[in-house]
C-alpha cells in the first residue's frame, strides 16, 4: 500500500491519494471521506457490521477496497492524516475514532479500560493492531510522538491521547500549584517505556458519527436502504 498525502494547511483540508497493488487490501472505517475511486466496481465492498463489531469499532458500516485500484481520502478542515507502518508486534493501543483506514490482515484486538479511566473517558475499550501492516490516523492537528519514561512522569491532557503502549501506566491527575490545577483539564500521568501519540487539540469531531444522535431505526434504515444516508436526514 503507497499513501501520498498532499500538502497543504490544516485549516483547509486535506487530501490522502492511496495506492493498492494486486492482491492488497484495505478497510476504511469512514467510507464517505473515500472521495474518488479508480479500479474496477466490484473492488469496493461496504459491508454491515456485526453488532460486536459496531461496539469495537464505534461504526455501522466500514468499506473494503482490493487491489489494484487507487482512491483519494478526503480528510475535513481541522484534521491531519497521518499513515503509519506499524511492527508486527506493536503493542500501541489506540482510540478507534481516529483510524482512517488500516491494512487488511492485521488482527484488531480490544483492550478493556480500567473503569476509573473509562468513567472519564466514556470509552471502555481501546484498540490494539498487531500482525504489521499500515494504519492510516486523522488527527486535530499533526500527530506528534513523544517519549516516555519508567520513573519521570509525563502528563498528557485526557483529550489529546490518541495512542499509548499497552504496558504503560496511566493515573488520572492535575499538575502544578492549585491555580494551575484548577484551570486545567484533566491529565493522564504516564510512565513506561515507548511512545504515546498526541495531536495537539482535543478533537471537534467533525466527521459525523452515526452512532450519535439518531434512533436506532434511523440508523438501521440509514445503512440499508439505497441512497439512505441521503434520503434519510
Amino acid at each position: 500500500m503507497k499513501i501520498h498525502v498532499e500538502e497543504g494547511a490544516v485549516s483547509d483540508g486535506q487530501a490522502a491519494a492511496v495506492e493498492l497493488a494486486a492482491g492488497e487490501a484495505a478497510l476504511v472505517l469512514h467510507p464517505k471521506q473515500i472521495i474518488a475511486f479508480q479500479g474496477r466496481s466490484g473492488s469496493r465492498e461496504d459491508r454491515l457490521l456485526n453488532v460486536a463489531g459496531v461496539y469495537r469499532k464505534k461504526r455501522w458500516i466500514e468499506s473494503r477496497l482490493t487491489g489494484p485500484a487507487r482512491f483519494v481520502l478526503g480528510v475535513p478542515a481541522g484534521y491531519s492524516f497521518r499513515a503509519m507502518e506499524l511492527p508486527e508486534d506493536s503493542s500501541l493501543l489506540f482510540d478507534i475514532r481516529y483510524v482512517l483506514l488500516y491494512s487488511e490482515g492485521m488482527k484488531l484486538q480490544s483492550r478493556f479500560q480500567k473503569i476509573k479511566q473509562a468513567v472519564v473517558t466514556q470509552d471502555w475499550i481501546r484498540m490494539k493492531f498487531s500482525g504489521g501492516g499500515t494504519l492510516g490516523l486523522l488527527s486535530c492537528g499533526p500527530l506528534c510522538e513523544l517519549t516516555i519514561d519508567p520513573s519521570e512522569p509525563v502528563y498528557v491532557d485526557i483529550g489529546c491521547l490518541v495512542a499509548y503502549p499497552e504496558e504503560a501506566k496511566l493515573q488520572l491527575c492535575v499538575y502544578g500549584n492549585p491555580l494551575a490545577s484548577q484551570r486545567m483539564n484533566y491529565h493522564w500521568e504516564i510512565t513506561g517505556s515507548g511512545k504515546v501519540l498526541l495531536q495537539p487539540s482535543r478533537p471537534r469531531f467533525g466527521l459525523a458519527d452515526p452512532l450519535q444522535g439518531d434512533s436506532l431505526f434511523k440508523r438501521i434504515l440509514r445503512e440499508a436502504l439505497p441512497f439512505g444516508g441521503v434520503i434519510i436526514k
